[in-house]
């Protein structure tokens, strides 16, 4: 595939951070599992990636905006573009030494998503996408699975942990899934969630309590794909509102239905 200027900056950064990431991960393997030395070992790994994907997109592109996991809003000269940035998508895998792990580029231009780079270093699997432009994995060409019955299909989900998200109200959505599908899974990585719907992996997605960093290269990826995504609500403000739902047009509305059943209903 012939990449444009400008998703040539983002895959050299995103490979540049990649490497990093993957020299640090060959580490965290060998690091006693416990709650201090791999934790802080890990938080210096994302910093330094996010420090590797500033400077080289600062470089490239100077004056766009950023939005970064770590140092959050960054604001610059050119109001009309923002680098939206999650350094480590999968810390939790990360630090398990558990592959799958991405980090998410994605561009936003005048409100709209426009380039996205999500790439896994362990896997060596490169995700990009530009908007009209379509989506690829390593050069393939992506496309949603075409299934139409939720019978018939693999569901990702992410699963709210200790001091995340309410609980309860996940356990209902998946009990709702879970009868109706022919399986759940729940990667620990919502940008690889989202990419793995682009390819066809898995049918769709819903996750909520999300940051934009988490899902914004991700979103562009399904659309790309021939997919559609929408919030919990069925609107537009997923990057808002940290809510997401994806799958092909058919199976997009069905999830939809599936996790947002009335009470009465359930």
């Amino acid at each position: 595939m012939a990449r444009s200027a400008l998703l040539n900056v983002m895959v050299q950064a995103a490979m540049k951070a990649g490497r990093s990431l993957s020299r640090d991960f060959g580490e965290v393997q060998n690091l006693q599992v416990s709650m201090k030395g791999p934790g802080d070992y890990v938080s210096q790994a994302d910093r330094k990636a996010e420090d590797i994907l500033f400077a080289e997109l600062s470089k490239a592109r100077p004056g766009y905006a950023f939005l970064m996991e770590e140092r959050g809003a960054v604001g610059g000269d050119d109001d009309q573009h923002r680098w939206i940035v999650d350094p480590l998508d999968g810390t939790t895998n990360f630090l398990h030494g558990i592959p799958i792990f991405s980090i998410s580029i994605a561009l936003e231009r005048q409100g709209q998503l426009v380039a996205a780079v999500i790439y896994n270093p362990a896997m060596d699997e490169l995700y990009t996408a530009e908007r009209g432009g379509g989506a690829f994995m390593n050069d393939r060409r992506l496309r949603v699975a075409g299934r139409i019955k939720l019978t018939d299909c693999v569901i990702g989900c992410g699963i709210p942990h200790l001091g995340r998200g309410q609980h309860g109200n996940f356990l209902v959505e998946l009990r709702n899934v879970m009868a109706e599908v022919s399986g759940v899974r729940r990667l620990g990585s919502a940008a690889l969630d989202l990419a793995y719907v682009a390819a066809g992996r898995m049918d769709g997605f819903w996750e909520t309590g999300l940051s934009a960093w988490d899902i914004a290269a991700g979103l562009l990826l399904v659309r790309e794909a021939g997919g559609f995504v929408s919030d919990m609500d069925g609107g537009q403000d997923m990057l808002d509102n940290g809510s997401v739902v994806a799958g092909n047009e058919v199976i997009q509305r069905a999830l939809l239905k599936a996790v947002k059943k009335p009470i009465s209903a359930r």
